[in-house]
């Protein structure tokens, strides 16, 4: 099985996912970023492009890495990854589906000015103009597609303890 955990930066995925894997006895993080990282290290580079995840590869290497994964440790996956682009998560999420990986997507939400301030304060990662650019395009993705597409786990005033802990017993009901 694979727990997703999607929402835009600053909305406590990587704190959560570390989490969500302590509480989940045989669950192991894959960061699906690395893919990314992995494609942005191919020289000379990939066509230019302002976030990895236009790449046409990434999303295939994404779903084969994870199943690949899967198949030589089996238990589950916890993946926290930003997909804000409808089409790719349907792409991403069509492949898992026709390996029979069960996903569960969850959402980490915050609101807008929740998200700015944790972006403005973070005192691990820093101030970042990459992640702040997200913060619109998250609350249009929110609206138009992922709150239905999605288990919404509103982090705006719990803590990353929490919403790991509503995300693990959801996934033992």
């Amino acid at each position: 099985m694979i727990i997703w955990l999607n929402g835009t930066h600053g909305a406590g995925k990587t704190t959560t996912s570390a989490l969500v894997q302590a509480l989940i006895p045989g669950s192991r993080v894959f960061d699906a970023e690395k893919v990314g990282e992995t494609l942005m290290d191919i020289r000379p580079g990939l066509p230019e492009t302002d976030n990895f995840q236009h790449w046409a590869p990434w999303r295939p290497l994404v779903v084969e890495t994870a199943r690949r994964v899967l198949d030589y440790t089996g238990g589950t996956l916890v993946m926290p990854m930003t997909v804000l682009v409808e089409s790719y998560w349907r792409e991403i999420s069509a492949g898992l589906a026709a390996h029979s990986i069960p996903v569960r997507h969850f959402l980490l939400h915050a609101d807008q000015d929740t998200l700015r301030g944790r972006i403005e304060n973070d005192t691990v990662m820093g101030y970042s103009e990459f992640r702040m650019r997200y913060v619109e395009p998250y609350a249009e993705a929110y609206e138009s597609w992922l709150r239905d597409e999605a288990e919404v786990v509103d982090t705006t005033r719990i803590t990353p303890a929490e919403a790991a802990r509503r995300i693990a017993d959801a996934v033992s009901a």
